[in-house]
């Protein structure tokens, strides 16, 4: 349990969620493990399939205007109680208007992939200083891409329409995927890729990356989902019926550090193997069933690892991050933050 941003994160699985005078108190296995005034949150978030929250709770944070969600262990939205009427209809106005204007929207889409950007950098250069390629000229290109990357992240920060921002975007994430494969250690070819592929996956490599960003864009949207936002208006991507285009805005800025670093580790660490994957004709290739297991228990244990966050200057696990961006997207929306501070890996 933890709280960050005036939000009360709950993760303890089977806890009850009880009124105690002016103060929510949580309980499980009949022993109580916090009380915090309702007064000072804006919110609760729950994730446990028998989490558990008393008729007063509810009525409670109605009153005092206290969001309450309920999540999955895995961070999949469930349901949020929010009283007889909702004060995000403002929230989302502001969402909705911003999203309409191209300079608005261009502002906050600038942050998120300069963040992208940045934080792909810090990849290649933590490669480049933790486990340099053996072959020379694959160093080379490591090395021109983090400067390339330095020069589009200024041309992104400079940007005048989404349009130019969507094409340093795509220019640069072929430049990033080009070099990506030189971090790949694993001698052979199974996990050898020539360039990202989506739509199908043609191999391996990039089947497990497709199965990690989806699991990624579904944290995403239930962060969004859970402070209020909806996440089918975003502001870089374009909005389509049944496309989640802001939570794909949000996921941006953890790709690299989420997505990225735990595909790398898997095959270099040798956890996975050509055997976890199955090719159909078409040449489209995916993950079998029994390491899709094992894919989502490595995505879990890796969001229970910690950092500081840069802006919030607090220790948090990585699993909260989207959580945590979500809020302060809508914190900037609601004009309590002057900018959206998008976050940058170190």
């Amino acid at each position: 349990m933890k709280t960050h941003l005036n939000t009360l994160f709950v993760t303890l699985e089977g806890a009850y969620l009880k009124k105690d005078g002016a103060a929510i108190e949580v309980r499980h296995e009949g022993e109580s493990k916090l009380r915090v005034p309702l007064h000072n949150l804006d919110g609760i978030v729950s994730f446990g399939w028998d989490n558990t929250a008393s008729a007063a709770l509810m009525a409670a944070c109605h009153e005092h205007g206290v969001a309450l969600s309920f999540l999955s262990p895995y961070g999949k939205f469930l349901a949020s109680s929010y009283g007889g009427v909702s004060g995000n209809i403002l929230l989302r106005r502001e969402q909705y208007r911003r999203a309409e204007q191209e300079s608005l929207a261009l502002a906050i889409a600038q942050n998120m992939i300069s963040a992208k950007l940045h934080n792909c950098r810090t990849i290649l250069q933590r490669s480049l200083r933790d486990h340099p390629p053996k072959n020379q000229q694959h160093k080379e290109e490591l090395k021109i891409s983090v400067h390339y990357l330095a020069e589009r992240l200024r041309a992104a920060q400079s940007a005048a329409s989404l349009d130019s921002l969507r094409g340093i975007e795509g220019d640069t994430a072929a430049r990033y995927w080009s070099t990506f494969r030189h971090l790949i250690t694993l001698e052979g070819t199974t996990f050898l890729m020539k360039g990202r592929s989506k739509r199908p996956p043609l191999d391996p490599t990039n089947a497990l990356l497709s199965f990690l960003y989806a699991l990624l864009a579904h944290d995403c949207r239930s962060a969004c989902e859970s402070c209020g936002l909806d996440p089918q208006s975003g502001f870089l991507h374009q909005p389509r019926p049944g496309r989640a285009s802001l939570a794909l805005d949000l996921m941006e800025e953890f790709r690299p550090m989420l997505a990225d670093r735990l595909a790398l580790s898997l095959i270099n660490r040798r956890q996975i193997s050509a055997a976890d994957f199955e090719t159909q004709a078409s040449g489209a290739t995916s993950l079998r069933e029994d390491s899709r297991k094992l894919i989502l228990q490595a995505w879990q244990e890796k969001k229970q690892d910690t950092l500081t966050h840069p802006f919030l200057g607090e220790k948090l696990t990585l699993g909260l991050l989207p959580h945590i961006q979500a809020r302060l997207l809508a914190r900037h929306l609601r004009g309590d933050q002057d900018d959206y501070p998008a976050f940058l890996y170190k």
